[in-house]
């Protein structure tokens, strides 16, 4: 069936019968009907005309009364009304159908959209096979097949931001979670189960974020690993990490009115806080006030968690008129910054220490100082369901039959050898072209296909995309804009900012013909002659809109041209666009967002796109000139190079505008970028640094200053350390046994590290945490070997080792001291149970001892960064 589905994936046409349904008149037909008159585009109306019945009618007017602005510019009402056809089918068809109430069904079944991804025919597509799926199941045992069949398709590897549409998670197999959960979500909906994506948008007690399902069956809300299925509902690898979060959300397409905490309301969506369904919970009210100690109200406030390196904000909101903000979280540390015009403040609060916490704004922009803050994520419970040995045992069977499945098509896409054969046959250089196949995966055909008709110019294209775009462009999109490039070249400044179809995290689309049709002539010529005559005609020719797309979705540069009306950030997507059309190097800036041509003399020119009245001061803004920064450091033992994102950030404060982060490259580190000058925009800055510990808390430091224009200024980077030595924290018996996968025998610990400390990890196959803890090590390779002790990788079966093997050309940089074993019969986690080390069996569990049966280092579930967190043990142990 999957390569039915996949053979159709790109024209999909057929439109569905519309099916009746039974449903109340509620508020969203005046806002339908108010909505109608602020539109740029009759699509809404369009949609509503062919509309066939009054369910369907109902539908589009719920739909297009919420509807963000790129969705009714990108897609056709034709394309609304294929999935609202689908959806009216399943209402009908499936046996739960009439137990959905008319709240869930709209907010949670209707809408296509799930989070910031390209919508597609997923549901269309999709829904007779899943249909048959779950045929004469429950609700909750159609959950739990839903999520068997998504891990048939898909299973986890992390990629970048840009969010993959379910069809094209579905063809290359693979997404992070906020992928896997797109699809996940897709699939349940298609079926007519209420589903939501919940987000942490950053976890409290490790770095990093993550993204799950929750599902509505009969009455309740459960949860559910996305692509990750097991016996039962409510079950998860995150349930422990969940228990310790600050905050847990979801969007709600439309006006939601459910029982759940409202964080805010937007005209596209409601933001509700379902923190409470995983951890304990505490209401916390913020009151603001200036030096004197009079309250602030109207405030700016920002509530802010320690992830990666920086405070990052989880809900902006204001004060009301008595100076005070409140938010529900979990019970641990968070920051608020205040700010209004030139003044700020930073307080840290602990949420259910007390019901009210006072941020004075007792700072002033330009103020040079520094504070520190210790941060402490909450303590989480284990809140594990029980699951009987034949329910786990039953669905580790299916779990590996499911990868076997997913193994089977990806071993059907071509290898190296076949691509060297077309290569012999076709004359193409295999040097270029198979690296872009495997990147492909199962979008394979469109790279050969696009290879035959082009030859090397289409390797000149696609070498330039992102590997997620090999992965998902579409063969339409592709020659759109290699039959109006007319040059092949060499030079990285054309092949970046002329030849490539990418500009940020848009999805690709056919944008370069109709930027060439709507300017040439006269108006290309002036515009090549002065490109800032571009933002010039954006301001005048296309309104701002600014409050119909809370998402902040790209909307295509063509889309744009039709409606002549787009948010400022898609303003910046046309002007690139029209400038790589006419050959004129352009680009939203990676570090700082700003729109940027390259001028005659090679310097990158900034252009606003705001409205004509805050122009001057705009650009003003924008092309403000530089300063350098150098920041000083002394390297120690495990920690020799602050990481940038890892270890420390940057970010500008602007006033009245908050914090702006700087986006360097993740490569970006202390001594290569910052330590003999980095420059940066003139203005006020806080640098943000943070040393991990292994219990989740955080040793931070905050630092304030200013840069000048052609001035340099030197600060510190301070990477605060525990100036305690290392403790025994517990035993572990170095002469127990486990099954060494390079000799084949059983052997203890002992004889294979030999007499002093290692290190061992207790791990997962196919599971996501472990997934991280084996690249964290990757990560740290040089310094573990170096290190010169063991670290035994051991899985908990030897299906589970064999199942590692087959996806282990993931992980290709592992330290070479690791050593891989089976923890036979669990002799090693009943030692770490029975020792109280630790007090469930949730995996990973990496721990450092040594050959005495003393443990100084222990971690347990989802953690990053793990590979840093033993360098700082190992430096103390030396």
């Amino acid at each position: 069936m999957r390569h039915q589905i996949l053979s159709i994936l790109i024209a999909v046409s057929a439109l569905f019968p519309a099916l009746s349904f039974a449903q109340d008149k509620v508020d969203y037909e005046a806002d339908y009907t108010q909505r109608l008159k602020t539109l740029p585009t009759d699509n809404a109306k369009d949609a509503l005309r062919q509309a066939k019945t009054d369910e369907e009618r109902a539908a589009v007017k719920f739909l297009y009364a919420y509807m963000t602005l790129p969705d009714i510019a990108d897609y056709s009402p034709e394309f609304h009304l294929r999935q609202i056809r689908t959806t009216l089918r399943a209402q009908q068809e499936m046996q739960w159908a009439d137990k959905v109430p008319q709240r869930e069904w709209l907010h949670f079944v209707l809408p296509v959209r799930v989070n910031n991804e390209h919508l597609d025919e997923f549901r269309t597509v999709c829904y007779e096979e899943l249909k048959e799926r779950v045929k004469g199941m429950s609700m909750k045992e159609a959950i739990l097949e839903v999520n068997h069949w998504c891990h048939e398709h898909v299973t986890y590897q992390p990629s970048d931001a840009r969010t993959s549409p379910p069809l094209s998670s579905m063809r290359s197999a693979i997404g992070r979670c906020g992928e896997e959960s797109t699809y996940t979500v897709a699939a349940l909906r298609a079926v007519g189960i209420p589903a939501r994506q919940v987000y942490t948008p950053r976890w409290a007690h490790t770095d990093d974020n993550h993204a799950w399902v929750e599902a509505w069956a009969d009455g309740e809300w459960y949860f559910l690993g996305a692509c990750e299925p097991e016996p039962v509902l409510n079950l998860g690898w995150f349930n422990q990490p969940a228990s310790r979060g600050m905050l847990m959300h979801t969007k709600v397409f439309g006006k939601y009115d459910g029982p759940e905490d409202v964080m805010y309301r937007t005209p596209c969506f409601t933001e509700i806080n379902v923190t409470r369904n995983y951890a304990k919970v505490a209401r916390t009210t913020v009151l603001v006030t200036d030096k004197e100690g009079k309250p602030c109200p109207d405030t700016s406030i920002e509530f802010r968690i320690y992830n990666y390196g920086e405070f990052y904000t989880v809900l902006s909101t204001k004060t009301n008129r008595t100076g005070r903000a409140s938010i529900l979280t979990g019970l641990g540390d968070f920051v608020v910054f205040a700010y209004d015009k030139d003044k700020f403040g930073w307080g840290k609060v602990t949420a259910g220490e007390n019901g009210e916490a006072t941020v004075c704004m007792d700072h002033k922009l330009g103020e040079t100082f520094s504070m520190q803050m210790n941060i402490t994520p909450p303590a989480g419970e284990n809140n594990l369901p029980a699951l009987t040995d034949e329910q786990v045992q039953t669905n580790a069977k299916r779990f590996a039959y499911e990868d076997s499945i997913r193994l089977a098509y990806i071993a059907s896409w071509p290898n190296e050898q076949k691509v060297a054969d077309f290569c012999k046959a076709n004359g193409a250089d295999q040097a270029r072209l198979w690296p872009l196949v495997q990147k492909s995966r199962g979008n394979y055909e469109n790279v050969f296909t696009l290879y035959n008709k082009y030859g090397t110019k289409a390797l000149d294209y696609l070498e330039v995309l992102a590997v997620k775009d090999l992965r998902d462009f579409e063969l339409g999109v592709a020659e759109d804009h290699l039959q109006h490039v007319a040059f092949n070249t060499s030079d990285s400044i054309l092949r970046n900012y002329v030849l490539c179809a990418r500009i940020s995290t848009e999805h690709l689309t056919p944008w370069r013909s109709e930027m060439q049709k709507a300017f040439k002539g006269k108006k290309a010529k002036q515009f090549k002659k002065n490109p800032a005559d571009i933002a010039a005609w954006i301001q005048s020719n296309i309104s701002t809109e600014k409050v119909w797309n809370p998402l902040k979705l790209w909307t295509a540069p063509e889309s744009v041209l039709d409606m002549k009306h787009t948010d400022v950030r898609s303003k910046g997507l046309l002007f690139v666009a029209i400038a790589r059309s006419l050959k004129i190097p352009a680009r939203i800036n990676p570090v700082n967002g700003n729109v940027e041509y390259l001028n005659e003399k090679g310097q990158w020119i900034g252009v606003t796109l705001a409205d004509k009245e805050d122009a001057e001061k705009a650009v003003a803004e924008i092309n403000q000139p530089k300063g350098k920064v150098n920041l000083t450091f002394t390297p120690r033992d495990g920690m020799e190079n602050p990481k940038y994102y890892i270890h420390f950030t940057l970010s500008q404060i602007k006033e009245n505008g908050g914090l702006f982060l700087q986006e360097y490259p993740d490569e970006y580190n202390w001594q290569n970028n910052f330590a003999n000058g980095a420059d940066l925009t003139q203005g006020n800055y806080l640098m943000t640094s943070g040393t991990r510990m292994a219990d989740g808390s955080v040793l931070a430091n905050l630092s304030f200053f200013s840069v000048e224009p052609n001035k340099t200024s030197t600060h510190v980077l301070d990477m605060r350390r525990d100036e305690s030595g290392v403790q025994v924290i517990g035993n572990f018996n170095s002469e127990n046994l486990y099954y060494d996968i390079a000799t084949g025998k059983s052997r203890s610990i002992l004889s294979t590290t030999g007499r002093g400390y290692f290190a061992v990890a207790l791990i997962k196959a196919g599971h996501e945490p472990s997934n991280h803890i084996l690249h964290d090590l990757e990560r740290e390779a040089q310094a573990l070997e170096a290190w010169g002790r063991s670290i035994l990788v051991l899985f908990p079966s030897h299906a589970d080792y064999e199942n590692f093997k087959k996806t282990s050309s993931e992980f290709t940089a592992l330290p070479k001291n690791i050593v891989f074993g089976i923890d036979e019969n669990g002799v090693c986690m009943k030692d770490l149970r029975g020792t109280e080390l630790v007090h469930n069996e949730a995996l990973p569990i990496v721990f450092i001892g040594d050959t005495f049966n003393r443990v100084v280092f222990r971690t347990q579930g989802y953690t990053i960064g793990i590979g840093n967190q033993l360098k700082q043990t190992i430096a103390k142990l030396k």
